[in-house]
């Protein structure tokens, strides 16, 4: 069954668009499953730079159809910006969309809550949140009685409910010092969301049935993971994590197709680490070196500019996600970082309270103890951004390549020398 995965294997802004835009000409369908606005996907195609929030990287190319599935949260003023964008842009965006019915809406009460929760924890250890009402969107969908999808936007009590919702939430949130309940005002957010509802009803459909039609008549479809596995709310570094399943193991429930239907998993990683917001992270470097690295790869949010934190390879952090995504291959993305390195430091093993373990810990605090242990390997001091094929790879490049396949335990299929389709090598 035709059907390929493409998931992050470390805390997200692996280059996953890139790696997504690049297969999509194999494909007739390309599916975001989970996540919101939240993430944020950079693809370059020649001179142009695209940053995507909710549309799936396929977009970009003509002739695929791009469905956000019932597993995302939508934000219909950012999607509806989004789509305009890429229209003023001359990408076609219409009938090669399809949002599903079932997916969740992010209000503004969302936004409100995460806002407040964000200052009543700023004297501590932040998440990391984007502000954008993900989290609570996720929580409120859990929680059923306040949550809205997309289809219930064009029900006949849809003024009905969101007076009742507002109502709710003011009750709720006026205990919070900081939340600001006094902008929730019912008839002018029905108001607008009616306005959004309008807009986007040609997009909007039962995207679970085309999926499942799709599959059982042969279409090629690729699935598109948003943030990174260690970010996974049930795998992850709990609680310093996303709203939804961002492994692999969100791939079925965020699309509704069933995971038999896939017959390949990408992993996409760095060839170093980053994260944003709080959480432990063992291979950060608060040197020179981390500086450098954020410098030289442009480490800064695609969604929110924030700076990410950088530091070494972690081998122990990747083997884990590979397994628990259950991935056939690595791509190993931005390559030519690494370049301008004169050695590399990649964490082999931790070191848990004075014993070496390979496991990656399944508490935080735990993690937050580990002390990395460090293989140092000789950086190649040579541009890569220009390689082909693997044959024009410096030799200590294509060693880092085989070590890390070695470490983790899966072989490396792609290695990415740079941001633009064409600096893109596939491993022999």
């Amino acid at each position: 069954m035709p059907a390929t995965c493409v998931i992050g294997l470390q805390w997200g802004d692996e280059a996953k668009g890139k790696i997504v835009d690049l297969l999509t000409a194999q494909f007739d369908v390309v599916v975001r499953y989970q996540g919101g606005a939240n993430a944020g996907h950079t693809v370059v195609v020649g001179d142009q730079t695209y940053k995507l929030h909710h549309v799936p990287s396929g977009i970009l190319n003509p002739g695929v159809m791009n469905v956000v599935g019932p597993g995302v949260v939508v934000n219909p003023a950012t999607l509806l910006k989004e789509i305009q964008s890429l229209l003023d842009r001359q990408i076609p965006v219409g009938g090669n969309m399809l949002l599903s019915d079932r997916a969740h809406v992010g209000f503004p009460w969302h936004i409100v809550e995460d806002q407040a929760r964000n200052e009543s924890t700023a004297d501590g250890e932040n998440i990391g949140t984007t502000l954008r009402g993900i989290g609570p969107c996720y929580r409120d969908k859990v929680g059923r009685s306040h949550a809205f999808r997309l289809g219930d936007l064009y029900r006949p009590d849809f003024r009905e409910k969101v007076q009742r919702v507002v109502e709710a939430k003011k009750t709720l949130l006026s205990g919070w010092k900081n939340a600001r309940v006094d902008s929730l005002d019912a008839a002018e957010i029905h108001a607008e969301y009616h306005g959004y509802a309008e807009r986007l009803r040609p997009f909007v459909g039962d995207s679970t049935a085309y999926l499942l039609d799709a599959v059982e008549a042969g279409k090629r479809v690729l699935f598109e993971g948003a943030q990174g596995s260690l970010l996974d709310v049930d795998h992850g570094t709990y609680p310093f994590v996303t709203g939804s399943n961002s492994s692999g193991g969100g791939v079925s429930a965020g699309s509704g197709v069933p995971g038999r239907c896939s017959n390949q998993v990408i992993g996409v990683a760095k060839a170093y680490t980053t994260r944003v917001g709080g959480g432990p992270f063992p291979t950060e470097l608060h040197d020179e070196t981390g500086v450098r690295i954020r410098e030289l790869g442009r480490e800064y949010g695609t969604t929110t500019g924030r700076p990410r934190r950088c530091g070494g390879f972690d081998a122990v952090a990747v083997r884990y996600t590979a397994r628990l995504s259950g991935i056939d291959v690595i791509s190993l993305m931005m390559m030519d970082v690494l370049s301008h390195l004169p050695e590399i430091k990649v964490c082999v093993a931790y070191d848990l309270d004075g014993q070496r373990i390979r496991h990656f810990p399944s508490h935080v605090d735990d993690l937050r103890r580990v002390k990395p242990i460090y293989e140092t390997i000789p950086g190649w001091n040579q541009d890569v951004s220009g390689a082909k094929t693997a044959a024009d790879l410096p030799s200590g490049a294509k060693a880092y390549l085989a070590r890390i396949a070695e470490l983790v335990g899966r072989p490396v299929a792609i290695a990415s020398v740079g941001p633009g389709r064409a600096q893109t090598i596939m491993m022999e």
